[in-house]
């Protein structure tokens, strides 16, 4: 067991003694009102490891041409359904563990650790919550070739506004239905940097004086969660630009969550010990999860791997939205 002891601790003196702990530096504010809800966060209790709700499927042909001069028999067409599928994920928190001496040579007690430990751990299942629900939905619409553009192979590898405008045309006339972009902060300076440099009449001024770039009335998300960017070695790093819809990816905090706290004794010093578990469905539109393939509780390899996400729907627009691929 790794049990902290007085030796971790910085022993100062009293008067210089500070509260400070290392946070995370990654925006984690992007669920909800922040991405239009193409980001969502909701609370609702699910069984089971994973949530189903059926649909019915769009009818191929169900209106076509009718022959006058004919009395021919007409052929019957199946009213189908299919379902959408999310996956439950299975979070632990800790254990951490301290001695009561470690505290008492700070002159603090127990109640420090608490402090601290809530607040690192509000803001990494934050960014947990967030990093899994892109990572996902980034994932699922990699898999579908008609909503992906990559410009990785073009004289300009990097993002710029005309990339963003081909990238919405992948959605064709439901574009539309697109509310935000989430990328990671390279291509977002690449585009900054670019306005600038085309002398775009009123943008560039814009980027300069108001820090904004132009993103066709779209509001951006920039994080640097893992899901956005793929490490190739020693090719270049690539970058995923995700134009979502509303309700693109749907986190559930599927259960209740539990945090515990205990005097540990029987050792040779009294150890304060905090341990706690919590789950989550992730859910992306118009995808099922493949029960059979990508199974319960997965690991972020499985949830980022496209074929574990299986297309629902019929229609390509009532999908989650886009992705562009830059350097």
């Amino acid at each position: 067991m790794a049990i902290g002891k007085a030796s971790d601790l910085k022993v100062y003196n009293e008067e210089f003694q500070g509260g400070l702990w290392e946070g995370i530096t990654q925006n984690t504010n992007a669920f909800n009102g922040a991405s239009l809800n193409a980001i969502r966060l909701v609370t609702a209790d699910k069984r089971g490891d994973y949530e189903k709700e059926a649909f019915y499927k769009s009818i191929s042909g169900l209106i076509t041409r009718r022959d006058t001069t004919a009395v021919t028999t007409a052929t019957d067409l199946a009213l189908t359904q299919d379902e959408f599928i999310s996956v439950k994920v299975n979070r632990k928190i800790g254990p951490a563990a301290q001695t009561l001496d470690a505290f008492r040579k700070i002159a603090k007690d127990q109640r420090e650790m608490s402090f601290i430990l809530g607040k690192m751990i509000g803001v990494k299942k934050a960014q947990d919550l967030l990093n899994t629900g892109i990572l996902a939905v980034a994932a699922a619409i990699q898999g579908q070739t008609a909503l992906n553009l990559d410009i990785t192979g073009e004289t300009t590898k990097t993002l710029t506004t005309d990339a963003l405008v081909r990238g919405l045309a992948q959605f064709g006339d439901a574009a539309s239905r697109i509310v935000a972009w989430v990328m990671h902060s390279k291509p977002f300076f690449n585009l900054i940097g670019s306005q600038i440099a085309d002398k775009i009449v009123n943008v560039a001024d814009k980027v300069v004086y108001g820090g904004v770039p132009a993103t066709l009335g779209r509001p951006v998300i920039v994080t640097d969660a893992p899901g956005l960017t793929d490490a190739n070695g020693s090719v270049a790093d690539t970058y995923n630009i995700m134009g979502l819809v509303e309700g693109a990816v749907v986190v559930t905090e599927s259960e209740q969550s539990d945090i515990i706290s205990e005097i540990v004794t029987g050792l040779e010093n009294l150890v304060f010990r905090i341990q706690g578990e919590y789950a989550f469905n992730v859910r992306v539109k118009g995808f099922k999860w493949d029960v059979s393939s990508g199974g319960p509780n997965p690991l972020d390899t499985a949830l980022g791997t496209t074929t574990n996400w299986d297309k629902a729907v019929t229609d390509d627009k009532d999908l989650s939205g886009v992705r562009i691929v830059s350097q």
